[in-house]
């Protein structure tokens, strides 16, 4: 007879767990619903990732463009040099050919820099070289484009010029040079340049109007050297 006890006592300590176990997982608290403020959170750091990308993305093509614009100036004079000088000329030639405008190119050759800079040292001739920029930009538009092409020569794009007034131009700026005066070690020290013109229109071409230019500067120099001329140096 205690069997039969011992068993239906060990059954009933199993319903009690059992029972046990469902009430506890009856009165078990559903999972919370993710809170409002986390997603916020989320989005408001993927705002500030964004803006910060932004900001750099904006600094670096700051960046680029200073490098863009220092490849096209010149270190020394600040003017656009010769890879500078020729994207303009481009660009304007191809502007021209679209509205059937016109213009002119002046390549100008400094005289005797190079005996000024072996005589005073190239301090001397880069001050030489910053008066010249300053008497040619003294004397055209804010639309002309003054370039160094390289060393003593200069190049300058005008507007609307005929052959006349490009010529007239040409000789303007010879003679504003040729009255540039310095004085290096107490000695008054002249220089002078030669300029030649290329007319510009809508069949022009940036290259050949360089070479055009160019070879009309080289003439217009050996003319000038059997032209009376102010000399190197004086006391």
């Amino acid at each position: 007879m205690k069997k039969p006890k011992r068993a239906s006592a060990a059954k009933a300590k199993k319903g009690r767990k059992i029972s046990a176990g469902r009430s506890k997982s009856a009165t078990k608290r559903p999972a919370k619903p993710p809170r409002r403020g986390a997603s916020l959170d989320g989005t408001k750091d993927s705002a500030k990732i964004i803006r910060g990308l932004r900001s750099k993305l904006k600094a670096a093509e700051r960046r680029v463009a200073e490098l863009e614009a220092a490849a096209d100036t010149d270190f020394l004079l600040e003017i656009p040099n010769r890879r500078g000088f020729e994207r303009e000329l481009t660009r304007a030639i191809a502007y021209m050919k679209r509205y059937r405008a016109t213009g002119a190119l002046i390549v100008l050759d400094v005289d005797r820099l190079k005996p000024i800079n072996d005589s005073f040292g190239h301090a001397a001739g880069d001050e030489v070289l910053k008066a010249i920029v300053g008497a040619l930009t003294r004397q055209v538009r804010a639309s002309d484009v003054v370039g160094r092409l390289g060393g003593d020569e200069f190049a300058l794009l005008l507007w609307n010029l005929n052959e006349t007034d490009a010529k007239a131009k040409a000789a303007a700026f010879e003679q504003a040079i040729d009255e540039l005066s310095f004085v290096f070690r107490s000695q008054n020290v002249t220089a002078g340049a030669s300029a030649g013109v290329a007319l510009l229109g809508a069949h022009s071409d940036a290259g050949r109007a360089l070479e055009e230019a160019d070879a009309a500067m080289y003439v217009r120099k050996a003319r000038r050297r059997h032209e009376p001329r102010i000399r190197l140096v004086s006391n």
